[in-house]
């Protein structure tokens, strides 16, 4: 690869170890500031909630787009990040300040949404994300949403398309929906635009950036941060990440082999589903390191309650 393809590549790895290393390290200190968001984290129809919400904010934003009310978008996904940006400080900031710092998250967003500015929110936001999701999705549901998830990506991008025209609706707002990727550190979203060359069919050398949706990044980090949480299988005691264990760092190995294969397609210049390979290889490799860590299959799959 080129070496401006090679920044592309570093600095969406860069993204992706943050929310994932941030997922983890966030998970037990949610759950002792009693932010699991459900009653029965080892429940599998928690998923199926899960999806029917997406469903309908996807179907929301697409019908935003089609009659002219982006501006609300763009303020709901400014919020949205204020308050994940809140649950991050509020761990680590008294109250006042965790405030102030979740405000200036959102006042940023606003003033001044050039890439580096989106990036940083979006990878804040992407580990509070994740962080609370592992918390509240056992092995199971975990499993579970991953793997519709990925299927539904699949199809809304090879099938409906409908995810593609969602796509185009976000990247005109400069939000982090998405994950900003600029190939030259030049580079600016707000003088260059943000489709512009984005979502083209070119090759890496005429374009400046490409872009991948923040939830390529957050599913397969839930998938780590139930690891950590959930599995029976020893951890490492690592000073920033104490919870991670083998299938902890399995899933995160397996999801960076995804994210190799699918960087490699898309920096050949068209849109590809990210879930299939990413929420795969974080499941194949949450399941291997779990044989090699000695947790029995039927338990790393959360099934042994069942059985």
């Amino acid at each position: 690869m080129k070496a401006r393809a090679v920044r592309g590549v570093l600095l969406a790895g860069l993204l992706f170890l943050v929310v994932h290393v941030g997922a983890v390290s966030l998970a037990p200190t949610f759950e002792a500031a009693g932010y699991q968001t459900v009653e029965d984290p080892q429940n599998p129809t928690n998923s199926a909630l899960y999806l029917g919400a997406i469903l309908v904010v996807t179907a929301l934003m697409l019908a935003a787009f089609k009659y002219d009310f982006d501006w609300a978008v763009r303020l709901v996904i400014v919020a949205s990040s204020g308050m994940l940006s809140w649950y991050v400080f509020s761990v680590f900031l008294p109250g006042i300040a965790a405030i102030a710092a979740a405000g200036l998250v959102a006042v940023a967003l606003l003033a001044y949404p050039e890439w580096y500015v989106i990036d940083a929110a979006g990878a804040l936001m992407g580990a509070g994300a994740a962080g609370l999701f592992g918390i509240s999705f056992g092995l199971l549901p975990a499993i579970v949403l991953l793997s519709v998830l990925a299927v539904y990506d699949a199809i809304s991008v090879y099938g409906t398309e409908h995810m593609l025209d969602l796509a185009e609706g976000v990247l005109d707002l400069n939000i982090p929906v998405v994950l900003v990727i600029p190939l030259e550190w030049s580079y600016s979203l707000l003088e260059e635009g943000s489709t512009e060359g984005a979502t083209e069919g070119t090759d890496e050398d005429e374009r400046d950036v490409f872009f991948i949706g923040l939830g390529d990044a957050v599913m397969p980090a839930v998938m780590a941060a139930s690891a950590a949480f959930w599995s029976p299988a020893p951890a490492f005691g690592l000073p920033i990440v104490p919870a991670m264990g083998l299938p902890t760092l399995s899933a995160i190995v397996g999801t960076f082999v995804g994210l190799g294969i699918l960087l490699r397609m898309v920096l050949k210049g068209r849109p590809h589903a990210g879930l299939p390979l990413l929420n795969g290889g974080a499941i194949g490799g949450y399941l291997l390191g779990s044989v090699l860590a000695g947790v029995p299959l039927v338990q790393a799959l959360g099934l042994a309650q069942y059985l």
